[in-house]
């Protein structure tokens, strides 16, 4: 189950930059979700069981999608409430982390849409079955 946010209650700034960035990693990966990084998500343990996850970033919500859909497993999407931030602020809008995350990106585009699957040790990976 993954979640997608119903009504966003952000800046205007952040609105613009999560839907450019949401279209990007949904073209570029070839994911078939509303929102990719909504962090509700609730999947049985054998789904996560089944692929490795090799990103420690906030690019494991890409890694992750991204392998349960070439897993053939079935993903339902439910409406969630987004709610503004409390207090403080992101951390993430400066050019630094901006650069990091698109490097990360391109790493994992690389690692899993132009290489052959393969897991962490190296060993080729068939394709698996819908579960």
């Amino acid at each position: 189950m993954q979640g997608w946010k119903v009504e966003r209650h952000d800046p205007l700034h952040r609105k613009i930059i999560g839907r450019v960035y949401h279209h990007f990693v949904r073209r570029w990966f070839g994911l078939h979700l509303r929102d990719v990084d909504c962090d509700f998500r609730l999947f049985r343990r054998h789904v996560l069981e089944s692929f490795p996850l090799v990103s420690n970033s906030g690019c494991i919500t890409v890694e992750m999608m991204t392998r349960i859909e070439q897993g053939g497993f079935s993903v339902v999407e439910v409406p969630v409430h987004h709610y503004h931030r409390a207090y403080g602020e992101s951390q993430f809008f400066n050019f630094r982390r901006v650069a990091r995350t698109l490097t990360e990106l391109s790493r994992l585009w690389i690692r899993l849409k132009l290489l052959p699957r393969r897991d962490v040790s190296g060993a080729a990976t068939p394709p698996r079955s819908a579960a």
